[in-house]
């Protein structure tokens, strides 16, 4: 396999990850200007690319993002807004969809509340699938490392989640017990 050939199909392979982790960081826009750059660096270094190469060029991407925060002082987008992005994709919804919606609201809201760095370590994991060693070579830590600021990450998730309020309508039976309330108020 020639070079070219062993760049196309590592390109058609990983290009929609690479471009989702960088939206996840720095928006659709930048992402996208972030990606490029990641494969222009992966042309020019196509022979030193391990197997698999989404670790290596996920980070080769999060370097480009440091450098470009480094440069600009530039705020990044949540990686909630990324979320709701990606899960506007659709598929077919079974279930309580206003229950559905409160959950991830929560889930959202408890996410965001999250450092930058919990938030990054929990989406290459969740979000963009990668294992615990991978996930620690794109954060250029040990896995052990990582499978420390995973365990903390994900016990301040939990905690998050269950001070996340959303307000949700209260039960049919509620609302009635409720208006029973006022009608023997205006009696």
């Amino acid at each position: 396999m020639t070079q070219a050939q062993h760049f196309r199909e590592m390109y058609e392979e990983c290009y929609p990850r690479v471009l989702a982790y960088a939206t996840s960081l720095v928006g659709r826009q930048v992402g996208e200007d972030i990606t490029s750059e990641t494969f222009t660096i992966a042309w020019r270094r196509v022979r030193d690319i391990p197997r698999p190469a989404l670790p290596w060029l996920l980070g080769v991407a999060r370097n480009l993002v440091r450098e470009l925060r480094r440069r600009d002082s530039h705020q990044y987008a949540l990686a909630a807004e990324e979320a709701r992005r990606i899960g506007q994709g659709g598929g077919a919804d079974t279930g309580d969809v206003a229950a559905d919606v409160s959950d991830r609201e929560a889930a959202l809201q408890a996410l965001a509340s999250l450092s930058d760095a919990d938030r990054e370590l929990l989406t290459l994991l969740a979000w963009h699938g990668l294992t615990a060693k991978q996930t620690a070579r794109v954060m250029g830590c040990a896995t052990a490392t990582l499978t420390v600021r995973l365990h903390r990450a994900r016990r301040r998730l939990e905690k998050a989640l269950q001070t996340a309020s959303v307000p949700s309508p209260p039960a049919p039976d509620a609302r009635a017990a409720h208006l029973d309330d006022h009608k023997g108020a205006l009696t």
